[in-house]
Formats: structure tokens, sequence, C-alpha cells
């Protein structure tokens, strides 16, 4: 039994000192147990001290405990620079785990009510690229980590080692002859895409309750996306690239090629006659096709019902469309239901620009048969058609076409409106004015 006690702390904190011993103890009783550690102090003006110190790191322990935060290790304290007493305590406690629903158990309630909701409106390999997202990526790293443990700088931590390159393995000691894998970092759009599947996956966690708000999200040390444009071919390079589609529809390497070199040559001048995008293209049957007499220009031309990632729009094309789509009729004397052209020939297609050195522009940046509906736009801009109809066209905005094609066109720039002087006489003369009116202004000021 101890022989003398002090409290402390609005006595919390017991402090006492037993017969058979010379040094002090002291005691709180918190979380349903009682704390206890000697001072290793005999005079008690020293075990006071130590005893609020050591009462003062119980209590803010038992607060953090209460609001589910792990407490931090000793070797956190050892690093901050706490003395080697304090680190000796907190090794000696122990320290209640952050519990509650996992990334797992959100990554299954994410994907089994996607498939759900977006059955029919969206296509069904974007959805199944959400699964494989997190069974390649996202659940490796997560995997059973608490929803409140993901934090701002867990998703950074994922950034970062999804962009470093893996240590290789040493081949001394596997006994491995193969050369192994290069490492390929992963594109921007890549990153963005598992970043987009991670939100979703936390925004189901949110609107079930497991997380009270979403962590950021947003990527530091980086700057705005330099805007580019889109890969296009200029009117020289266009008329290079149908010139040797067409010299190859008439003159094809082999004779059982020579109806895809055809297509081919007509699926080019119609997509750069009407701005469609692919997608829309291979969607495209002969039904939604309707050749008239335009009524404003005099000249026949195509109106074509459109379906794709816009849900349905329209189009009206160049007459330069008109000629394509007749041969391609009589080619093939389709009955309405059946595809203009169907899947896109992309081997024909990169072999023809390969051919010409046009598969990449001076940017690098690759040309596909989307290039084709952005050479439509750019042309459209350089004779100057209305912005407005070129978007309502396309099915796209005004926002899209000006950030991503009008800023690059150079014809859109006026000279006469840049290039304005003034001639010396008229300059002269309202110089002279200027200063014949400086009196008045400021008589009228005052």
């Amino acid at each position: 039994m101890p022989t003398e006690s002090q409290t402390i702390l609005d006595g919390k904190v017991h402090i006492y000192r037993r017969e058979n011993s010379r040094y002090w103890q002291c005691s709180v009783y918190l979380g349903g147990r009682n704390h206890r550690v000697s001072t290793g102090q005999d005079r008690m003006s020293l075990a006071l001290e130590f005893a609020e110190e050591w009462g003062l790191e119980r209590l803010a322990d038992e607060r953090l405990r209460r609001r589910g935060v792990i407490a931090p290790s000793a070797a956190d304290y050892e690093q901050a620079g706490v003395g080697p007493l304090q680190t000796r305590l907190r090794d000696n406690r122990s320290v209640k785990k952050r519990t509650g629903p996992s990334f797992r158990d959100a990554g299954d309630l994410f994907v089994a009510e996607y498939q759900v909701l977006t059955l029919g409106e969206r296509n069904p390999g974007y959805v199944a690229q959400k699964g494989s997202h997190l069974r390649l990526y996202l659940l490796p790293f997560f995997g059973d980590m608490p929803l409140a443990d993901i934090t701002a700088g867990a998703i950074q931590a994922y950034r970062v080692q999804r962009l470093t390159p893996p240590t290789p393995p040493d081949r001394s000691t596997t006994g491995e002859a193969a050369a192994a894998k290069p490492y390929r970092r992963p594109a921007r759009s890549t990153l963005h895409k598992e970043m987009v599947t991670l939100r979703q996956v936390l925004k189901s966690a949110n609107r079930k309750g497991w997380i009270a708000a979403l962590p950021d999200m947003s990527a530091p040390y980086k700057q705005s996306g330099k805007v580019t444009h889109r890969a296009w071919f200029s009117p020289d390079e266009y008329k290079r690239l149908y010139e040797a589609t067409r010299e190859r529809a008439q003159n094809p390497r082999a004779e059982r090629w020579r109806t895809e070199c055809e297509q081919l040559h007509d699926y080019v001048l119609f997509m750069a006659n009407t701005g469609l995008r692919p997608d829309e293209a291979s969607r495209l049957q002969h039904r939604d096709v309707t050749p008239v007499l335009d009524r404003d220009t005099n000249q026949r031309i195509l109106e074509i019902d459109v379906r794709g990632k816009r849900g349905v729009g329209y189009c009206k094309s160049m007459p330069g469309a008109v000629v394509p789509y007749e041969r391609v009729c009589k080619r093939n004397r389709p009955s309405p239901s059946d595809l203009v052209f169907g899947k896109v020939q992309r081997e024909l297609l990169n072999a023809v620009l390969g051919e010409l050195d046009l598969k990449f522009d001076r940017e690098g940046l690759r040309r596909t048969a989307y290039s084709l509906r952005h050479t439509y736009i750019c042309m459209r801009l350089m004779e100057g058609a209305d912005i407005y109809q070129i978007a309502k066209n396309c099915r796209t905005s005004v926002e899209m076409i000006e950030t991503f094609y009008a800023a690059h066109i150079k014809n859109l720039l006026d000279t006469a409106a840049i290039n304005v002087r003034r001639k010396p006489q008229a300059r002269r003369e309202a110089a002279r004015s200027q200063a014949a009116s400086g009196p008045d202004r400021r008589r009228s000021s005052l």
C-alpha cells in the first residue's frame, strides 16, 4: 500500500510512493483500464514534472482514440526529436487501429451499381475498363485499407508509385537469363482515367455513408496542360492523301484488294466532307443518308441522320461527299439497313499514311481517321464559315472549336485590323488637337 500520495490535473493523475520503494509512481484511469508507470525519480518536485507531462500525453491519446485516429508510433516521435523517456512510454502503450469498411468493399459496391445504372447508356468496353482499373492498379495498392485511411497523402503516394519505375530483379540470385520487360511510364490520360475510377469508388462510399467527405485528389506540382491543336491534314497534305488513295483504288497491289482500296478512297473523301466522327460513320446506315438539292446553295449535298456518342444529331455535308457516296451505293447495291462503311480500315489507312510520311504531324501528334474530322473543321474555318454553324453541324460546342481549332488557324486573323497605321499628317493633327484641348480639360476638371 502507498504511504504517500498526491493528485494533479483535476484529480485525474495520481502520484504515490510505496513503502518498499524509493521512486514515485503515477497512474491514470482511461478507456476502462488503469495506466501506471514509474517516474524514476525519488524527489517529489521532479516526479510532479514527469507525472504532469505523462498525464497530458495519456489524455491526448485517449481523445485521439475516441475520434478513431491512429496515434503516431514511437519511430515518429524519435524522428520528431522527442526524448527517449517519452519514446519508451509510447512503445509500452497499445494503440487501437482504425477499423471500418475497406476500399475493396467500396470497389465491389461501385462495380455492382455502375454496371446496372449504365446498362445501355455507356459503351460496354468503357464499363469493363472500370473493373480493369480496380483489378490491375487500385486494389493492389489500396486493397484492404480502411476508407478512412485514404487521404490526400495516400492518393499522392499512389501517383508516385505508378510513375516510379520498378526495381529490376537481381539476376545473379534469381538466375533469370531473359531480358526484363522494359518499363513504360503510364500516359497522363491513363493516370487520369484511374483517378476518375478512384473518385467514383469514393463517391459510392460517400453515398453509402462510409466516409464523410472525399479527400483532395488534385495533383500537386502540376500546371495546366498545354492546349495543342488536334492532328489534321493541311490542304496540301489532304490533297496528297486523297490522290494516293485514288491511285491505290485504280491500281491496287493485288486484284483481290480492289474493293477495299476503293472503299478507303471513298471513305477519306466522305469523312473530310462531312466531319463525322469515326464511330458515327461506322454506325451509319444507308437509310440515314439522303441526297438532296440544297435550296440555299443550289448544290447537291447529303442530309445525314447521325447516331453517336451525343445521341441523334443531323449533318449537312459538303458537295464533295455526294459522288463518293454514290460510288459506294453503286458498288455494293445495299439495302436501306446496310452499313455505309462499317468498320474503319485502320491497317490500310495506316499503310497509306506511312508511305506518304503523314502518320505524324510536326508536333509528333498521331494522325488517325479522326484527323479527317479535324480537317473538315479546320478547312471550314479557313474558308470563313460561321463557327456556330460548324459547331451545330459537327455536334460539338463553340468552346471546343475555339480552343482546339480556331486558335491555330492563321486565316482567322484579320490583317487589316491588326496592321493599322496612321498617316503622318493624321498623327500630327491628332497631336496638335490634343495639345490645344489640354488647358480646356484642366479648366473643366477644376
